[in-house]
């Protein structure tokens, strides 16, 4: 039965460290600032802004939550945007995905300072990860990241496969992998005999948004599995993209949907969002 990479438990260790982190910054006149942008009323976009909300005010992190209009321009969001770039007790910007039509998501991601870019999806920030010397990491490979060392997995000559090529998760997760020694193959869509590559994968990442996909005839016996799945089931029930029943007989460790890799992509925001305030600090987290 597969140990599961318990990103919930993670995640509140986390939050007691970066608890600490803020308390030390505040000592010195700083108090690390996080502005959320959504634009319309996605419902699945309010819940997950809401509960980056909460886990700030857990942390002591002060957040300023701005909520435009569905009918907002890309001017007019240009405007906001070049605002919190400009304000300096701000230290960390993030536009809530996905944005109306009507609004480029590139214009956006490419106006916010890569400095503030607590997303890191800016192509300053995807490039310096690319080259091995990141300043701001995707939140969800951020934490996948952080699980496997939590739970003391080495990447160093391990063939990982990872399904999904998304600018969110797998082209920056399969950077962070290679800067960690890690044979990476990507697959998606168009990939041909899908189930012969994962395999033989020691290390699989499913990251498709399609429920359930993978069973146990997907899995190389004693493979990590790190299901970054996110879906409703027919009964209306939240899965992964792995069959969590089935791959658990076979695998040596998985993350469980929910509790495991959310957890981290939230906590990974907080963090990053810190480490900018100690980046405004002389002397402070310039490791």
């Amino acid at each position: 039965m597969a140990v599961k990479l318990d990103g919930k438990k993670l995640s509140q260790k986390i939050a007691v460290q970066l608890q600490q982190d803020v308390e030390k910054l505040k000592f010195l006149g700083v108090t690390p600032k996080l502005a959320v942008v959504l634009v319309g009323d996605d419902p699945a976009s309010q819940v997950y802004v809401r509960n980056k909300r909460r886990m700030a005010q857990k942390i002591g992190i002060e957040t300023s939550d701005l909520t435009l209009p569905a009918a907002t321009s890309e001017a007019e969001l240009l405007q906001t945007i070049a605002k919190l770039n400009q304000d300096s007790t701000v230290h960390g910007i993030l536009v809530q995905l996905p944005l109306p039509p009507q609004i480029n998501e590139e214009t956006i991601i490419q106006a916010i300072n890569p400095l503030k870019d607590v997303d890191g999806f800016h192509p300053y920030n995807m490039g310096k990860l690319f080259m091995g010397d990141p300043y701001a990491i995707p939140c969800t490979p951020n934490g996948i990241m952080q699980l496997l060392s939590e739970y003391r997995i080495s990447l160093t000559g391990k063939k990982v496969v990872i399904v999904g090529r998304s600018k969110i998760v797998g082209r920056p997760l399969a950077a962070l992998m290679i800067n960690h020694n890690a044979t990476v193959t990507v697959a998606h869509s168009y990939t041909k005999n899908l189930f012969e590559l994962t395999r033989r994968a020691d290390i699989l990442v499913a990251a498709v948004g399609r429920a359930e996909m993978f069973t146990q005839t997907a899995i190389k016996s004693g493979a990590v599995v790190v299901d970054v799945g996110i879906n409703r089931n027919d009964a209306g029930k939240l899965v992964g993209d792995v069959d969590q029943m089935k791959v658990a007989d076979v695998a040596s460790y998985l993350t469980p949907v929910p509790g495991g890799v959310g957890p981290m992509t939230i906590a990974m925001l907080m963090k990053q969002t810190v480490k900018f305030a100690e980046r405004s600090v002389k002397g402070i987290g310039n490791d």
